[in-house]
């Protein structure tokens, strides 16, 4: 298995647990999850949120515009790591 491929695999076993992690997360930090997924999926800055409600728009913008600087790779890591530091 590659480098990358590993990633890979750990980026989805990290998605899988959040997915089914049972308690709800202060909205801060769920943002943060749902920022460095889509940056670590979506390979395109030019991603837009399609919530009904606009001022969840912005909050998702601008934590999409706060992670832009990373990486895939980097986005899926720094996911991981989030998993690690709140749902563990």
């Amino acid at each position: 298995m590659t480098e990358n491929e590993n990633l890979h695999k750990r980026f989805m076993d990290a998605v899988d647990e959040a997915n089914a992690y049972p308690k709800t997360l202060p909205t801060d930090i769920k943002l943060k999850f749902y920022a460095y997924y889509k940056q670590a999926t979506v390979n395109t800055q030019m991603y837009r949120p399609s919530d009904r409600i606009e001022i969840r728009n912005a909050f998702k913008l601008n934590a999409l515009f706060q992670v832009g600087k990373f990486s895939v790779e980097e986005a899926k890591e720094k996911y991981i790591e989030l998993v690690k530091k709140y749902l563990r």
